[in-house]
């Protein structure tokens, strides 16, 4: 989703069938979608955000929100490679966002509390499931969905991924076993076997 000059967008890549998904964010509240439709299946990370960039490019746009990462294969590449592509700062696993005189306040949960971080508008920021509460389409808002033009783009294929050059299983290292000792009396070698690895 981009938001610009206090108007949202919502913007997807894939089949005729994703326009229901702009229709039903619409029908929520945002106030125009843009499909990248594509029938190819094997848009990857970096096909993806090389496809979405320069549509994002267009104009300027004070806040660029993506999913954190893919349900299916667990991608954390393309909000990130968006970012990267445009110029743009960009801050991951958010679950609180906070705008106010051109930066955002972003919250990521840590181990006991907040990692807390301000970030200068126009930005990039991938956010957490949870981040805010479920909302649901009114009757009004389905009915404008409905007559709402989604713009459409074919958007342009760009060969990426990661791609396996080669698998190879290392030499089975000999295994080297030496018992140290028995109960108590074994520690002092266990110090010096220590001492011998750099361990203390």
């Amino acid at each position: 989703m981009e938001k610009h000059g206090g108007t949202t967008t919502a913007v997807t890549l894939g089949p005729p069938a994703a326009a229901e998904q702009l229709r039903n964010a619409i029908a929520m509240g945002i106030e125009s979608g843009v499909l990248l439709e594509s029938e190819r299946a094997d848009w990857d990370p970096q096909a993806t955000a090389a496809a979405l960039a320069p549509v994002l490019g267009e104009g300027r746009h004070d806040l660029l929100l993506f999913g954190n990462e893919s349900a299916d294969t667990g991608g954390y590449q393309v909000g990130v490679r968006v970012g990267h592509a445009l110029g743009l700062p960009c801050v991951t696993g958010v679950k609180r966002i906070e705008v106010a005189d051109g930066r955002a306040t972003v919250r990521r949960e840590q181990s006991g509390g907040w990692e807390i971080l301000e970030v200068q508008l126009p930005a990039v920021v991938t956010v957490m499931e949870g981040i805010n509460l479920p909302r649901y389409a009114s009757l009004p808002g389905r009915l404008r969905a409905k007559k709402a033009e989604l713009v459409r783009v074919e958007p342009e294929w760009h060969e990426g991924g990661l791609r396996k050059q080669r698998l190879s299983i290392p030499e089975e290292q000999g295994a080297r076993v030496e018992v140290l000792g028995e109960g108590p009396a074994a520690a002092p070698r266990v110090v010096a076997m220590l001492k011998e690895l750099g361990v203390t």
